[in-house]
C-alpha cells in the first residue's frame, strides 16, 4: 500500500525533565502551513491552470481510445470554445472508449470553498456519459468522486457532481474525469452493437452553489449486514455512495472513495478499520462497523462475528496450462468475477476478503446470486470440469446447488421468469454439492456435462442457489 504523505507533518516533542525545564512552548504563532490555489475554474474556452497535455487518456492498452478528444471553436455554451469528445464505436482500431483525466500542472488545488463540480454539456444524441467525477490522479485517487450514466441532450444542460466533503480537499490535482463508450441503440448488453456519437463539454468548473443540502451518505449500500469472519482476514467496506439534494429538487448520488468516511468499529479487540475502509480481524467476539461523512451518520452497517482463524483452502495442483482460472490466488485469472450482480429477489451478502494474501468469496443468507464474468465469456471448449473449494461452519448448510451457464451466441443471460431455466440459445449444466463437513474445506470437481457438453464457449455465469452460508475459493475450470 502506498504510503501517504499528509500536508500536516505530525510533531513529536520528547521534553526530559533532566535537560530542558518547563518545555511547554507551543508552534510560533509565525508559522505558516502550506496552501494551494483556490481557483475553481478548469476550462472556460481555453485550460484554465492544466497541464501541458490537458488530457491525459486511460491506458490505450485497456481500450482506451486516445484520438477522440479536442477542442472545438465552432462550437460553445459561452465565448468561443469548447471540448469535444468523440466516442467510438467497439470496433474502432484506435480502441473502443475514451476517458481519462485533467490534472492541475501545479501541486495542487484547494477546493474547501467549492461544494459542487458544474458544467454544461450537450451531445450528437441523447445518449449518457458512462462516469464524470474528480479526484482522480492516477496515483492514490485518494479522494476520487463519480456519477454514473449521466444523460445528455441534444441541447445545452448544466449538470451538477456534489462534493461529498469539500473539507478533505485541500491539495487536490485532480479536477476531472470522465469515461464513455458507444450508443446501445437495440438493449442494454455490452455486445458490439453499440454506436458512436459526439458530446461538448464547457464552462467546467468548480462552484460553491450554497443549494446542496440534505446528503444521505452510504455504507454497504445502506444495508446492516452481517458476516462471519476468521481471524486474521480483512474486509472492504463497499457500497459508497453519498446522495444530496439539488436547488431544482432532484437528487444526485455519487460513488467515493472510502477517505471521505470517518470509520468506527464498536469493539477495537475484534475488528479495525483505516481510512481506506479496510477492515481487519484481530481477535474474536462481535464488532460492528459503521461510519460518518462530515458529521452524518451513514445509512448502513457490518456486523462482524468471529470464533478464530480460517485454514486456506487446499492448493490446487493443476498446471497452469490446463486452467481457466475465474477466482483463485494460485493461477492468473481470465476474468474479472462480478459478486454481486443484484439480482432481483435476492437476499444474499457477497463479500471477499482475504487471510494471509488469500482471497475468498463469503456468502451469507443466500437464496439465489451469481458470479457474472461481465463482458468477458469463457471459452472453455477445451475444458472437462469445473473446480470449487467450499467451506461451512455450520450444519445449516447440507448443500449448494451451481448452475454453470453458457450464455450463447449473444452473450446474454436469457432465463424463462416462470420456471429458472436457460432459454433462447443460453444452456446450462446444474450440481448440487452435498457433503458438507463443518469447519472444513470440501473440494469438488464438476464435469461440463449435459448440455454444455456441446455448447461451453461463452461460459458467462456460474448461478449459485441455496446454502444459506459458505464460503468459496478456488473456482477455475480445467482439462486432465
Amino acid at each position: 500500500m502506498k504510503k501517504v504523505n499528509n500536508i500536516y507533518k505530525a510533531l513529536t516533542v520528547i521534553c526530559s525533565a533532566s535537560l530542558i525545564l518547563g518545555c511547554e512552548r507551543g508552534l510560533s504563532e509565525e508559522v505558516e502551513f502550506a496552501s494551494f490555489p483556490n481557483n475553481g475554474d478548469i476550462f472556460t474556452d481555453a485550460p484554465v491552470g492544466l497541464t501541458d497535455e490537458f488530457f491525459i487518456s486511460f491506458d490505450p492498452a485497456a481500450g482506451a481510445n486516445t484520438e477522440g478528444f479536442g477542442t472545438d471553436d465552432n462550437v460553445a455554451f459561452e465565448g468561443r470554445s469548447s471540448i469535444r469528445i468523440d466516442v467510438p464505436s467497439p470496433n474502432d482500431p484506435n480502441g473502443n472508449f475514451i476517458g481519462g483525466i485533467f490534472l492541475d500542472r501545479g501541486d495542487g488545488r484547494d477546493l474547501s470553498g467549492f461544494d459542487a463540480l458544474t458544467f454544461w454539456a450537450k451531445g450528437s444524441t441523447t445518449a449518457a456519459v458512462g462516469l464524470v467525477g474528480f479526484g482522480n490522479d492516477f496515483e492514490e485517487n485518494k479522494f476520487s468522486v463519480g456519477q454514473s450514466n449521466i444523460q445528455l441532450s441534444t441541447d445545452w444542460r448544466k449538470y451538477t457532481i456534489p462534493i461529498p466533503d469539500p473539507s478533505k480537499l485541500i491539495q487536490e490535482r485532480g479536477l476531472f474525469a470522465f469515461s464513455a463508450g458507444g450508443l446501445d441503440v437495440v438493449d442494454t448488453v455490452p455486445n458490439g452493437n453499440e454506436i458512436g456519437f459526439t458530446f461538448w463539454i464547457d464552462e467546467l468548473r468548480f462552484e460553491k452553489l450554497g443549494t446542496v443540502a440534505q446528503p444521505r451518505p452510504r455504507i454497504f449500500g445502506g444495508a446492516n449486514l452481517t458476516e462471519q469472519a476468521f481471524t486474521g482476514s480483512t474486509i472492504l467496506v463497499s457500497g459508497l455512495s453519498q446522495t444530496f439534494n439539488l436547488e431544482d429538487g432532484s437528487n444526485s448520488t455519487v460513488g467515493l472513495a472510502p477517505s471521505y468516511f470517518d470509520f468506527e468499529s464498536s469493539n477495537l479487540d475484534v475488528a479495525i478499520v483505516n481510512e481506506l475502509g479496510e477492515i481487519t480481524i484481530i481477535g474474536e467476539g462481535t464488532a460492528t462497523i459503521t461510519a460518518q461523512l462530515a458529521g452524518v451518520l451513514a445509512e448502513g452497517s457490518l456486523e462482524i462475528s468471529t470464533s478464530g482463524g480460517l485454514d486456506p483452502a487446499p492448493t490446487p495442483m493443476q498446471p497452469q496450462a490446463n486452467v481457466l482460472s475465474v477466482f483463485s490466488d494460485a493461477y492468473t485469472n481470465v476474468v474479472t468475477p462480478n459478486f454481486t450482480p443484484g439480482f432481483g429477489g435476492s437476499t444474499t451478502e457477497a463479500s471477499v476478503s482475504s487471510n494471509g494474501g488469500d482471497e475468498f468469496v463469503t456468502y451469507a443468507n443466500n437464496n439465489f446470486t451469481g458470479i457474472l464474468f461481465d463482458d468477458n465469456p469463457i471459452d472453455a471448449s477445451a475444458m472437462q470440469f469445473m473446480h470449487v473449494d467450499i467451506y461451512v461452519q455450520e450444519a445449516s448448510t447440507s448443500s449448494i446447488e451451481f448452475q454453470i451457464r453458457d450464455i450463447g451466441a449473444n452473450q446474454t443471460i436469457n432465463t424463462n421468469v416462470n420456471n429458472g431455466f436457460p432459454e433462447l440459445d443460453d444452456v446450462d449444466f446444474r450440481f448440487t454439492a452435498t457433503g458438507l463437513t463443518p469447519g472444513q474445506w470440501t473440494s469438488f470437481e464438476i464435469p461440463l456435462s449435459g448440455d454444455l457438453a456441446t455448447q461451453k464457449n461463452n461460459l458467462g455465469a456460474i448461478i449459485l442457489v441455496g446454502g444459506p452460508d459458505f464460503i468459496l475459493d478456488n473456482i477455475y475450470f480445467y482439462s486432465n
